[in-house]
């Protein structure tokens, strides 16, 4: 696997992809994408450490395995390449931006690239599953190297927003330090859970309203898909 990932990510975590697990990792998902379809394209499994260099991190979404239909997953947790239309649960996640800021957000592209380009690590768990295959690829080294990226911002970083949708996402950041960050937890955004405490978090207010209280630039989270910049 040609590793092409930002030059902040490759300083900040240089032992892991020198360590034996992640060359083991790599040898797998080298033969995976040689012997069948796998998503994201080989080329963007590390599109969020690209888009998000790791001193630019103001938030941190985590997300579980990619999207596993065509022209869906792109390297960025809950987000899909246009022209696919958004998913269930981005689109509950449309539903709380709504209703926390009063607008109607075009539904018709799910691409977050935009949150990412702003600051925001959009992360899954594991980075790489086979083609209708969801969890396939856990249990191969991802998790232990997205938690080596979760600790290296709890440990380097100082006042990120960690929001935690669902219980992976909880147990991946139960050891972050909640004396240097904000960490926001809630049900996952999926249609089977997201009446259960997701809608009605506030979590995208609160974290502008953490970011701007550090001096930090809210991040404007309605410059998504078609729709406009908010005035700010």
């Amino acid at each position: 696997m040609d590793v092409k990932i930002h030059e902040s990510w490759k300083r900040e975590l240089g032992e892991e992809f020198e360590s034996g697990y992640f060359r083991s990792l790599a040898e797998f998902v080298r033969n995976a994408y040689r012997s069948g379809v796998c998503y994201p394209p080989g080329a963007l499994i590390f599109e969020a450490f690209n888009r998000t260099p790791f001193d630019k991190v103001k938030a941190v979404i985590i997300g579980q395995d990619p999207y596993h239909g065509p022209r869906q997953a792109h390297g960025l947790c809950f987000s899909v390449m246009r022209p696919t239309p958004p998913p269930p649960s981005l689109l509950n996640i449309y539903t709380e931006l709504e209703q926390e800021y009063g607008v109607k957000i075009d539904r018709t592209s799910g691409d977050l690239s935009a949150w990412a380009d702003q600051g925001v690590l959009l992360l899954n768990s594991t980075l790489t599953v086979a083609e209708h295959a969801p969890m396939s690829h856990h249990g191969r080294g991802w998790e232990r190297f997205t938690d080596a990226v979760v600790s290296a911002i709890d440990k380097r970083r100082e006042n990120v927003v960690f929001m935690l949708w669902g219980a992976p996402a909880g147990r991946k950041g139960a050891a972050i330090d909640r004396n240097r960050h904000l960490v926001l937890a809630a049900p996952h955004p999926s249609p089977l859970s997201a009446y259960r405490g997701f809608f009605g978090c506030g979590h995208f207010k609160a974290a502008d309203e953490y970011l701007a209280a550090h001096g930090k630039e809210p991040v404007d989270w309605l410059a998504i898909g078609g729709n406009k910049k908010r005035s700010r």
